[in-house]
């Protein structure tokens, strides 16, 4: 659109839309500031450091549920603002605060420190959304399942391995420490969430199936013969075959970027609307 305005200045834009669009028009990590004007004028997103600053970090994403959410995210927000004490003490103590040690643990690659906040962060978020009137019940089973067994195997090796957080609904967004570990957490949710049979393991992990190789899981087979985790002390886990959609592996990604071929785009460049499947 041949725009003059910063990326910074676009996002007060984008931020009309919602604040995930508004720290999306930068890659790596992002702070959202929270601004002082009353119409949000310098309510603006910018970059912490770009995504080659810590590309030691995979994510695996398991995509719990596509279903539309019964609560949306505005709405929740507007009544958690309008009911939650614990979310008016939360905005004046505690994120100002946790936004600062976030901030050191990014910039200096202390990933005990980022994955603890990113932890502590989700699960107080979450709080605000059951102390809300009425209670806003985003996570599902699968979802606390998922926080279970990261828990376990963190505390079994004494130090964080996987930080997970998880939005405005069920959906776990998982990070490693490394590709070697992102390698042990695909086999350790694959172990627990297998696909059903009849699903094809091309569309059930998406994204860098190269991590799919290094796990050593090439179909079906391998995914049975996979053991039980050594933190896991019952011989007879149960496992939750087709509780999770799908997984999605990747890593911190750049930001928006002008194609120019028009055949990768998903919008017509003449209409602007999406293109038909």
């Amino acid at each position: 659109m041949n725009l003059k305005e910063n990326q910074s200045q676009l996002s007060a834009i984008a931020r009309q839309g919602s604040g995930s669009a508004c720290r999306s028009l930068f890659g790596g990590f992002v702070k959202w500031i929270l601004g002082k004007e009353g119409n949000g004028s310098d309510s603006l997103a910018v970059q912490l450091v770009d995504e080659e600053h810590w590309n030691d970090l995979v994510i695996i994403i398991a995509v719990v549920s596509s279903r539309q959410k019964e609560t949306s995210s505005t709405t929740g927000m507007r009544e958690s603002v309008e009911t939650s004490l614990l979310l008016q003490h939360r905005a004046k103590e505690v994120v100002p605060k946790r936004i600062v040690q976030m901030e050191e643990a990014i910039q200096n690659h202390d990933f005990s420190s980022f994955a603890q906040l990113t932890c502590a962060d989700s699960n107080q978020f979450h709080a605000v959304c059951l102390d809300t009137s009425p209670p806003i019940f985003y996570m599902n089973d699968t979802s606390h399942r998922i926080i279970s067994y990261v828990e376990r195997w963190n505390r079994s090796v004494g130090s964080p391995q996987v930080a997970y957080t998880f939005d405005a609904g069920p959906n776990a967004v998982l990070i490693a420490r490394n590709r070697k570990i992102a390698t042990e957490l695909l086999q350790r949710l694959l172990f627990f969430f297998p696909p059903n049979s009849e699903t094809d393991l091309n569309s059930y992990v998406l994204g860098d199936k190269s991590i799919l190789r290094d796990a050593g899981i090439d179909g079906m087979k391998d995914i049975e013969a996979l053991p039980l985790p050594p933190e896991i002390n019952n011989i007879s886990a149960q496992k939750y075959s087709g509780d999770v959609n799908y997984f999605i592996c990747t890593r911190p990604g750049g930001g928006p970027v002008l194609l120019s071929d028009d055949s990768k785009a998903l919008l017509n460049p003449k209409s602007g609307l999406p293109k038909e499947a």
